[in-house]
């Protein structure tokens, strides 16, 4: 479909040869995203699968969610959400708008679809003066998505304001930068989401979960609630690298409350004593002393 050079790194568009329909994108030949165009609802990874589970139950099935995408990818939860509870105000902010834009014009949204973009760096966008703030902002002005349908359609805030649902996903190809990661970045989130809203963060850890305990640790600081999601087995010293989804929320979270909706196999999930005994003396992590997240290469995980 496309191959596109990000200053030093090759991002590539690539159709599934086995399943028609279905498209990978990748860069540095790392996986970010697939896409399935005949069905959005077909979700090939299982922490994708977890982070849609809690949107389904976010709101009552097919009522508008306002959702907002920190990172795009290929917008595989975006197409979600449309497919799903279509005509739903959705913010996507995006650091590449050459890639956003390539993959748009390969795999174009939905009609219905109200959704717009901001192009920027994540956290400068998060850090802008928020309406009932007053203190030194970065303006950021938002896109609107090219094929995307607008008059007629719900507008989306030009700012970020009161989220229903947030997923963080902001992967600098194979690494997390300390930057989207603190406590100082996670509040300004906090500060942007609904009373009730939930925040989902994808991350790439293994035994001992040092990053992801530490992640942990930080968002346990701001919100009331807190889940942690993963596929693999906590305690299995030997196990390899994988996806760790932690959910927050100020409001009771609703893959505690009914845990049957993350499916089956069910995934292991620490909240309330087990996972303060699994965060333990994790420290929380600032803009002070933030490390990028586990390099996927490091030897550690051979």
């Amino acid at each position: 479909m496309f191959s596109l050079m990000l200053d030093d790194r090759e991002a590539k568009l690539v159709q599934s040869r086995k399943r028609p329909g279905r498209y990978e994108l990748s860069v540095d030949g790392i996986p970010q995203s697939v896409v399935s165009m005949t069905d959005p609802t077909a979700l090939d990874y299982a922490y994708i699968r977890h982070i849609a589970r809690a949107i389904d139950a976010a709101a009552e099935p097919s009522a508008p969610l306002f959702t907002v995408h920190l990172g795009a990818g290929a917008l595989t939860l975006a197409r979600y959400v449309e497919a799903t509870r279509t005509g739903s105000p959705q913010l996507v902010v995006e650091f590449e708008p050459a890639l956003y834009e390539a993959v748009i014009a390969a795999l174009p949204l939905a009609a219905t679809a109200d959704l717009r973009v901001i192009f920027g760096d994540a956290r400068t966008i998060a850090d802008a003066e928020l309406p009932h703030e007053s203190r030194p902002s970065v303006p950021a002005s938002p896109s609107p998505v090219p094929g995307a349908a607008t008059v007629g359609r719900t507008a989306v805030d030009t700012e970020w304001v009161d989220a229903r649902f947030t997923v963080v996903d902001l992967w600098d190809a194979a690494v997390i930068r300390h930057r989207v990661a603190s406590q100082e970045f996670y509040r300004r989130v906090a500060a942007r989401s609904a009373a009730d809203g939930v925040v989902a963060v994808n991350l790439l850890d293994g035994h001992p979960f040092e990053y992801s305990r530490r992640q942990t640790a930080t968002l346990n600081s701001i919100f009331a609630h807190i889940a942690v999601v993963l596929d693999a087995e906590p305690d299995d010293d030997e196990g390899p690298l994988g996806n760790v989804v932690i959910f927050a929320s100020d409001e009771p979270l609703d893959v505690v409350a009914t845990p049957d909706l993350l499916g089956t196999p069910r995934p292991h999930m620490l909240h309330d004593g087990d996972l303060t005994t699994w965060i333990a003396d994790a420290r929380i992590m600032t803009d002070a002393d933030g490390t990028d997240s586990p390099d996927p290469d490091d030897p550690l995980w051979d």
